[in-house]
């Protein structure tokens, strides 16, 4: 982790070209470090913050006051720092009724700032409150409601509630940084007592590291993808040399259990949605042998979404499992315990992650821990099929090689898609797609599950969702439309992205045939499209044009536009269903 100055030198060393995060930061203690922080943070990470930092305790003023200046600057994320400290000033001086009501009284206040309309559509990051043991009651404090520590416990636990309840309220959990660094870390007594500023010099990195994992969570920027060697990495020992009695694995004391409990880990972050895949020098027959025999392991090979061994490099393995993948590298995580593998993969992959995993096992889960890799702004049930979907692409892969012709190969694959508006069922996806897509995605706007929501229920909006189905397996929801009204005749492309699994299989023509048939039955008679391009979808740049829109002059972005009337349906091989 940086250290303080030297996130404060990363602030000054921008060159004025950096994409911008416009950001506000509203506290009730001192916040002016914490602000150079997440300032130097964003800056690590490539972005320059426009920052808004509210006069110090003004947070009431700021957030219920229309006319404030926090809503005349119009940042996109707002960032709530409200302490504990002040949560324990204001609890000394209430009677033990009031005592008994101060976190429901502080929830109010939240559920306020959620539900003001003015904030509906900004990314409120909301700091959770370490808890400070007044040993005022000790360890009876459980059984006291308007004990402070009581009350602390229950904010914390109402919060997490709250943000399952509104789409806008993202919880940054400084508790669990006071957890695992200790009180003594996060929090300098002498420097708060002179300058009311409650996280110590130590503690801000970590805090402002936290912040920018949720805002590039938000923004889509997040790791999909875990890809393991074997050897020392996964069990303890060499499966070729040592044989499958001869490694390290288990459940009772020593080195075997780390690696057991690693790979417990591991199977969280599959069930979560990320995807496993191993990339290991060995013979692919030896490297299976310990998914499918040994009783310790935790991991099976169903849990591997690519399974590449062979004696080819790491950095040719990697390249192979991201064709398969079909994802930016910048989405990677690679883990080898050999420095040297570790080393080359940095070097010849730009973007991958390659923490520097420590000598001893015993040690990778809290570094890796600590690093916060997998961070992410949403989840779903759709999720959980992640592996078994990109299982399946490999299947396809290979069975695409047995064509030379690829309208043969198209056509065997029994496409079907089911097209839908927006429901209370698929929402929550659309939502998440819309965060997570980069690649194939056009304008690249993001929208909450309220702001989805709202739009199926505007008569202006045409709202398009497909999922797609072939002879290998269901891939669920992969692409979404929106056209909104710009006057009776034509219709604006708001949003159009596509998981790139499905790529190169005529699913774009598909879209827009529906898209034309869906125009054209409401009566329009042109379909705009625009091009925003961003650092990671330049693979769309030329998508209106090959799709055959002419060029608009704008000065603004590229745009594009279809005649409606003209239009000749596009041959695709995909039944609608």
């Amino acid at each position: 982790m940086l250290t303080f100055n030297e996130l404060r030198r990363k602030q000054k060393s921008l060159s004025g070209n950096e994409p911008v995060i416009r950001l506000a930061l509203i506290g009730d203690t001192a916040t002016q470090l914490l602000a150079t922080a997440i300032c130097g943070m964003g800056a690590d990470r490539g972005f320059r913050i426009d920052l808004f930092e509210a006069d110090y305790n003004q947070v009431e003023q700021q957030l219920l006051n229309p006319a404030s200046e926090l809503y005349q600057f119009n940042g996109d994320y707002i960032v709530i720092f409200q302490s504990t400290h002040k949560l324990a000033e204001q609890h000394s001086l209430l009677t033990a009724k009031k005592k008994a009501e101060l976190a429901d009284d502080r929830l109010s206040f939240v559920t306020t700032i959620c539900e003001t309309p003015q904030l509906k559509d900004k990314k409120i990051i909301y700091f959770n409150y370490p808890e400070i043991d007044d040993s005022v009651f000790g360890n009876y404090n459980s059984k006291v409601i308007s004990s402070l520590s009581y009350q602390v416990h229950k904010l914390n636990y109402e919060l997490m509630n709250l943000s399952q309840k509104y789409s806008n309220l993202y919880l940054c959990d400084i508790d669990s940084l006071q957890s695992k660094y200790g009180r003594t870390m996060m929090f300098a007594p002498n420097i708060y007592i002179n300058t009311e500023m409650v996280l110590s010099i130590d503690a801000l990195p970590y805090v402002a590291s936290r912040v920018m994992d949720i805002i590039f969570a938000i923004k889509g920027q997040i790791k999909k993808c875990l890809i393991l060697d074997l050897d020392n990495t996964l069990w303890g020992g060499i499966i070729g040399d040592d044989g499958l009695e001869g490694i390290q694995l288990g459940h009772g004391l020593g080195i075997g259990k780390a690696f057991t409990e690693f790979q417990m880990w591991i199977k969280k972050l599959k069930q979560r949605g990320i995807i496993i895949c191993v990339a290991s020098k060995n013979n692919e027959e030896t490297a299976k042998e310990p998914f499918e025999k040994h009783p310790d392991m935790v991991l099976r090979l169903d849990d591997i979404a690519v399974f590449m061994a062979n004696w080819e490099s790491k950095v040719n393995n990697i390249r192979a499992i991201q064709k398969v993948l079909n994802i930016g590298f910048d989405s990677m995580v690679f883990l080898d315990d050999n420095p040297f593998e570790r080393n080359v993969v940095r070097e010849n992959i730009p973007g991958i992650t390659v923490p520097e995993l420590p000598t001893d096992p015993a040690e990778y889960l809290e570094y890796l821990y600590e690093l916060n890799l997998f961070e992410t702004a949403s989840y779903s049930d759709a999720d959980k099929d992640r592996t078994k979907q990109y299982q399946v692409e490999a299947q396809r892969v290979s069975f695409a090689k047995i064509f030379t012709n690829e309208a043969d190969y198209l056509k065997s694959l029994d496409m079907v898609s089911s097209v839908s508006g927006f429901t209370a069922f698929n929402i929550p996806r659309v939502a998440q797609l819309s965060q997570r897509s980069n690649q194939f995605n056009l304008r690249t706007i993001r929208y909450t599950e309220a702001d989805i929501a709202s739009m199926a229920e505007d008569p202006n909006v045409i709202d398009l969702s497909f999922t797609l189905k072939d002879k290998f397996g269901d891939n669920g929801l992969i692409a979404v439309v929106i056209m909104k009204e710009r006057d009776k005749e034509t219709l604006f492309v708001d949003t159009w992205f596509m998981s790139c699994r499905v790529l190169k299989r005529g699913m774009e023509l598909f879209i827009l045939n529906t898209m034309v048939e869906q125009a054209r039955s409401a009566g329009y008679k042109q379909i705009i499209g625009e091009y925003l391009p961003t650092a990671k979808n330049k693979i769309v740049e030329n998508h209106y044009p090959s799709l055959g829109f002419s060029k608009v002059d704008s000065a603004v972005s590229a745009q594009y536009e279809l005649d409606i009337e003209s239009y000749q349906t596009k041959e695709c091989y995909i039944k609608k269903r």
